[in-house]
């Protein structure tokens, strides 16, 4: 894991090139503590900042091949580099390392940009091929590491991060009201799209090639699930094999993933994912594994007594980081610079709160559990949608609609409403069932609430824009012949857990302390297998992850294996409202601030600020505006205002340059 930047064909006179290169890589220096290099052929510039964790001696980067023709920045680790180094010896190659970098090289030298297909890991990489004069820039599946790129008249710049472009000549920071309607919307923005006008994202599952023709990206893998047809039943010898084919699979991506020549931690949150995860490093470790968790002050949140649980069962060495509400204000303002994107939910804050602990217990690698829900069907979203069609079925009956009550048992406030209540709510806003967004539109809807406090110049550059309307039109053609689970799981997986999880959730609050993050569940022969397993083992009724439940239960006590999902969550508006600390942080909110950013209207959002601090318990859709705009509020400070002749949205408007290049750039193909 490391921080990766540089340009192609960069408009920048060649005595200032190595200034530039080395003030981008020292913006990073967070994700790459270990070192850094650089490499200049005419104008191409690779630079990388390094975490070191395999080969710590002989991988240092900029890297390249025999005769120097080809070099590498990479951002990440190939987790089946022992196997493709070995097949890359017998056909010839000589490796002066043991990294995992110099895999990629020399696979690069045998297929070429296609050598992405042959690697399981989680990485972003810049390749400059001297031969060819291309540049090549990719990212792993599943868009655990980040990459973003700008373009103008045919040069290119890249980076780990947003904050590496800002200092490339001719890039500034304004929003994008579009994407702040999707923010608004998803929780996100729709790659490649980002919150910074003109800045782009190279999507997950990408490659993008750069020549003096030209530039064009390639998708080449992607969620896929089989036709629904008919859902047939499932024989006890068939569950029995996939159980066994799940338990093994799993078992040798978590084997993988502990190659390192450094120490391997694990995230122990309680729950089932991160509990699975953290008894199958110990199956493989004899020795005592350190784990590390988030405590909560308040019981709302806390799950320490289910870590506990784990912790004695499999005699870990366990540290925690308490988290108390003040605490999320303390940091939001840290957080958002290492997003570099406005946030909806305040979970975030804690995890960037672990990491720190992590990296001053000594360790730069942990094991965690994210991905499971998405792949083995986890999240309520799935079940609230079952259940609906299952009423939609017989909009009469009386019975079905009494199932809307086990749905989010731990959201004291809505479980309080009237069965009337219930029904309104996830009825009124379910849309008609042909709606390929039907399992997600009350999340959406409710979401999108929030854009009721953009003020009215934003509104005007939004105009008629619909972003609902937009993901759909992303979808694939194959989408509408799936299962309604697996297009749920498609919605997650290849949105939300790009979007949010693995991002503002994960590898920016992780590296934000130089702390990688490797993953189990996204390992894409499990997302594979996952995918063909049929719906009725994976939600077996409203029991979740029933297949993944059945293919570990003997590592784990009962009171974890048999847990119902309980989401992460962190405290959100009252963080700010109860604490000398949060009344600072809050401040961005004040109607001067409000109305000099100019993306919210001030009066509304003074009314919200008023509304949350009265209310003892604050509503969802409340708090998810409250921390909405507060973090935009925040990340115009950070990113925005700072900059020369920056106010608001009315720098919204660029170089023209930028915005066409960049656009043209990113636009084949746009969907995840």
């Amino acid at each position: 894991m490391c921080g990766i930047a540089g340009y192609y064909r960069i408009g920048v006179a060649p005595e200032q090139r190595r200034g530039l290169l080395a003030r981008m890589i020292g913006r990073l220096a967070h994700r790459g503590p270990d070192g850094n290099g650089s490499y200049l052929d005419g104008d191409v510039g690779l630079a990388h900042a390094r975490l070191s964790i395999i080969d710590v001696e002989g991988g240092r980067q900029p890297m390249c091949n025999e005769d120097g023709s080809v070099w590498i920045t990479f951002n990440g680790e190939i987790f089946n580099y022992v196997e493709l180094r070995a097949e890359l010896i017998a056909r010839g190659h000589v490796f002066k390392t043991t990294s995992d970098t110099e895999v990629i090289v020399h696979l690069y030298e045998e297929r070429g940009p296609e050598c992405v297909e042959a690697l399981n890991g989680d990485f972003a990489f810049a390749i400059w091929d001297s031969r060819q004069q291309r540049l090549v820039l990719a990212r792993d599946r599943v868009g655990v590491r980040p990459l973003y790129y700008a373009v103008r008249e045919g040069a290119l710049a890249f980076a780990s991060e947003v904050k590496a472009l800002l200092e490339v000549p001719g890039i500034s920071a304004a929003l994008d009201p579009i994407a702040l309607d999707q923010m608004f919307t998803f929780w996100f923005p729709l790659a490649p799209r980002t919150p910074f006008k003109d800045i782009a994202e190279l999507p997950p599952a990408h490659v993008l090639v750069a020549t003096r023709e030209g530039i064009s990206t390639k998708r080449y893998w992607r969620f896929e699930y089989p036709d629904a047809g008919e859902d047939r039943p499932v024989t006890p010898a068939e569950e029995a094999r996939l159980t066994e084919e799940v338990r093994a699979l799993l078992l040798d991506a978590v084997r993988i993933r502990l190659r390192a020549d450094v120490p391997i931690g694990a995230y122990l949150s309680g729950g089932l994912d991160s509990s699975i995860t953290t008894a199958a490093i110990r199956s493989f470790v004899p020795d005592q594994l350190r784990s590390f968790s988030v405590a909560f002050e308040s019981a709302e949140f806390d799950e320490s007594l289910y870590q506990e649980e784990m912790v004695a069962a499999l005699e870990l060495r366990h540290s925690v980081t308490l988290c108390r509400d003040a605490d999320i204000a303390g940091v939001l303002p840290e957080l958002i610079r290492h997003t570099e994107r406005p946030i909806m939910r305040t979970a975030p804050a804690p995890m960037l709160m672990l990491s720190r602990l992590v990296r001053d217990s000594g360790f730069k690698v942990v094991m965690t559990g994210e991905g499971a829900d998405e792949v083995f069907a986890g999240y309520d979203v799935f079940k609230e949608a079952k259940v609906r069609r299952f009423c939609a079925a017989q909009p009469s009956s009386k019975l079905r609609p009494l199932l809307l009550r086990k749905l989010y048992p731990y959201m004291p406030r809505l479980q309080s409403q009237s069965q009337r209540y219930l029904e309104a709510f996830f009825g009124g806003q379910q849309g008609t069932l042909d709606d390929p967004l039907y399992s997600h539109l009350p999340r959406f809807r409710t979401s999108a609430g929030a854009k009721g406090f953009f003020s009215s110049d934003l509104r005007a550059e939004i105009g008629s824009y619909d972003a609902l309307a937009e993901m759909r039109d992303q979808l694939p053609a194959e989408f509408a012949r799936w299962h309604p689970l697996s297009q749920s799981q498609y919605l997650e997986s290849a949105y939300l857990l790009p979007g949010y999880i693995l991002s503002s959730q994960g590898d920016r609050v992780g590296m934000a302390n130089a702390v990688e993050g490797r993953f189990p569940f996204l390992d894409h022969r499990l997302i594979e297998l996952a995918a063909r397993i049929p719906p009725r083992l994976k939600l077996k009724g409203l029991v979740e992850k029933h297949i993944l439940r059945q293919s570990v239960k003997d590592l784990l006590p009962d009171v974890i294996a048999k847990r119902p999902k309980q989401p992460y969550r962190a405290p959100e508006s009252r963080a700010f409202l109860r604490s000398r600390v949060g009344a600072a942080v809050l401040d961005h909110m004040s109607r001067a601030n409000v109305s000099d950013a100019g993306y919210f209207d001030a009066g509304l959002v003074a009314r919200l600020v008023e509304k949350c601090d009265k209310l003892a318990s604050t509503g969802f859709r409340d708090n998810l505006a409250f921390v909405g705009i507060l973090s935009t509020q925040v990340w115009h400070d950070a990113f925005v205002a700072g900059a020369p002749g920056n106010h608001g949205i009315a720098i919204a408007s660029p170089s023209q340059d930028w915005r066409s290049q960049a656009g043209a750039a990113s636009a084949t193909p746009a969907g995840p």
